[in-house]
């Protein structure tokens, strides 16, 4: 079952998680997952760039958790792994408004782990490197663009598969209830940074 949907819409969303529920039963995981990454320096980049990335990258994740946590917490049993990045605990050049909301993601998540660790409910974070994801496809800073693709290529022009970043999250979610895997960061090798 799919559905398309824009995570900084909660109504939306909640209708779309909701009707999953009808067919399959209550969320057992949810993994916030969506996010853009709209590079520029703040001197020059759109604030509307910046809004668009605190709307998905910090309230979609707060909106799909709101929506799947009382029930999980009612239950005694649930996971939400939150997908985060690198950038969540470190700075780069020309990612300033990224930076704050993976950052915003990192605090988030760990404080609502401690809010509902006593319930049993697990709240996760997987902090990737630089992936080859579509994240650069709507970057409009050409020069940030260059300089990313400048950095990347000191790394051999490789970054990290994204089929690896799935596997860290299986295992997070593979692990019994009583153990909450509660970060994950995760590079390719040649990724100093």
């Amino acid at each position: 079952m799919t559905a398309a949907v824009d995570v900084t819409d909660q109504a939306a969303l909640k209708t779309a998680i909701q009707a999953a529920e009808a067919k399959y039963g209550a969320t057992d995981l949810l993994i916030n997952n969506a996010g853009v990454m709209l590079l520029g320096n703040v001197q020059r980049q759109d604030p509307k760039e910046w809004q668009t990335m605190l709307d998905t990258n910090v309230m979609g994740v707060l909106n799909g958790t709101q929506i799947v946590l009382p029930a999980m917490v009612a239950r005694k049993h649930g996971t939400i792994i939150n997908m985060s990045s690198i950038a969540g605990f470190k700075a780069f050049a020309n990612h300033a408004a990224y930076v704050a909301s993976k950052f915003g993601v990192h605090g988030l998540s760990e404080t609502i782990r401690q809010e509902v660790s006593n319930d049993n409910v697990r709240i996760s974070l997987v902090a990737p490197g630089a992936g080859e994801t579509e994240l650069l496809t709507h970057v409009t800073d050409a020069g940030a663009l260059k300089d990313y693709e400048a950095w990347k290529q000191t790394m051999g022009g490789l970054t990290l598969d994204p089929k690896y970043v799935a596997q860290t999250v299986k295992f997070i979610y593979d692990m019994p209830q009583e153990v909450n895997v509660r970060e994950i960061d995760l590079a390719a090798t040649r990724q100093d940074s």
